[in-house]
């Protein structure tokens, strides 16, 4: 476990559900908007070059309804018309890494491990970091950050 400070996330979001594998339809769509519409370009202050996937406002738990925001981490919430902004609050998070090729689905198998985990979560935010071990997407390193509770 691991202690995170608070920063800011600036991207597109999408409210989508696990059941009947809904998120596996809806959060690559949300990708493909996020790389073939430049938004890179559409949000100001960004202070990194990674980029965020991040899971947030759970109707309950992973099986319930939820928003997945791709985008960046910026050093205010300056959020342009049609985008999304969060805080990531201060807290714990517990670390996995998916590794491997991201077109298998490395990152989804990593989640189907963390669900099915003893893992007290909090379901307050959870992101992944696609920072520069997952540019080559064949040999890919995601850090994924679960919120837990004290």
């Amino acid at each position: 476990m691991q202690a995170v400070d608070s920063f800011h996330i600036v991207g597109i979001g999408i409210r989508t559900t696990n059941e009947n594998e809904q998120s596996a339809k809806d959060i690559p769509v949300l990708w493909n908007k996020f790389l073939t519409e430049n938004i890179a370009n559409k949000i100001p202050n960004k202070s990194s070059n990674d980029v965020y996937c991040v899971y947030t406002e759970y109707d309950d738990d992973y099986t319930k309804p939820y928003t997945a925001i791709v985008g960046y981490r910026v050093s205010n919430l300056e959020v342009p018309d049609g985008f999304k902004g969060i805080t990531i609050e201060q807290g714990n998070y517990e670390k996995f890494t998916a590794k491997g090729n991201l077109m298998l689905g490395i990152v989804w198998d990593t989640w189907i491990n963390i669900w099915k985990s003893k893992l007290n979560r909090a379901y307050a935010t959870d992101f992944e970091v696609y920072g520069i071990n997952a540019q080559d997407p064949k040999n890919a390193e995601v850090d994924i950050f679960v919120g837990t509770k004290a």
